[in-house]
């Protein structure tokens, strides 16, 4: 079975070769697909070296910084065009710890559609700021409860899809950005009916380069949850199904 870890980088000259490496070592078998945004550190250059050396290390490099959300919505159709039976993401800064692949890979194999790498499912944060801790529970609450969905970690960046299920998902209207897009994928995959199942991780906050996370990226988190209801609620009113086009809900 096929599987690849897709990485997007922006400034990780310090910490993507290191993670390459640790990945190689324990799953050699496992394709790796970084896509970088013109990194001003150079980041693109040290993947560009590691994929003459190694024959599963492939990169996308971009003109420019378009987002995290675009970078996995790219990598995604590059694993699906590709024929991926599994597709990991995860971060680059080493928060994500690659000990985890195999536990997420058992999960999948066993029939779920999403694999969470959770940190409020029995894991824990270290080495975070307490306002960041804060704010990153406060929201995964509040989404939960506004959206009714289960999984306690929407916001981790650190998941396995089903190569079917994300397909599927794939096709749908995806309009956010950035941190709001996590939230967004596992709405969708829920209201779809997929299975989503979650392994405790521990958290470890970036100890080298510069954090992506803004305030910015709070407050569109925030307008996201609310136009989810709006737009359950519209389709509810029409007698629409959610999975038909969403265009015709204006965001």
């Amino acid at each position: 079975m096929k599987t690849v870890v897709i990485i997007p980088t922006y400034n990780e000259r310090d910490n993507i070769a290191d993670l390459i490496g640790r990945i190689l070592k324990l799953y050699p078998y496992i394709d790796i697909l970084v896509i970088d945004d013109n990194s001003p550190d150079g980041s693109f250059r040290i993947v560009e070296d590691l994929a003459e050396e190694y024959a599963n290390i492939y990169l996308i490099s971009r003109p420019h910084k378009l987002g995290l959300a675009s970078a996995y919505r790219e990598g995604f159709k590059w694993a699906l065009e590709r024929d991926f039976d599994y597709i990991i993401q995860m971060d680059a800064d080493f928060s994500h710890k690659p000990r985890y692949i195999e536990a997420m890979l058992e999960k999948a194999r066993s029939g779920a559609d999403l694999v969470i790498g959770s940190r409020y499912s029995n894991g824990k944060t270290e080495n975070w700021p307490r306002l960041r801790l804060l704010t990153s529970w406060a929201a995964n609450n509040y989404a939960r409860r506004l959206l009714g969905v289960k999984a306690k970690d929407l916001t981790s960046g650190f998941r396995c899809f089903r190569k079917e299920a994300l397909e599927e998902v794939y096709s749908s209207c995806i309009h956010s950005k950035d941190y709001a897009f996590q939230v967004e994928m596992v709405y969708l995959f829920w209201k779809k009916g997929f299975v989503i199942e979650e392994i405790p991780i521990v958290f470890i906050g970036r100890k080298a380069g510069k954090s992506k996370f803004s305030f910015r990226s709070v407050v569109e988190l925030f307008i996201l949850f609310r136009k989810f209801k709006r737009k359950e609620k519209f389709f509810k009113d029409e007698k629409t199904s959610f999975k038909q086009d969403c265009g015709k809900m204006i965001f």
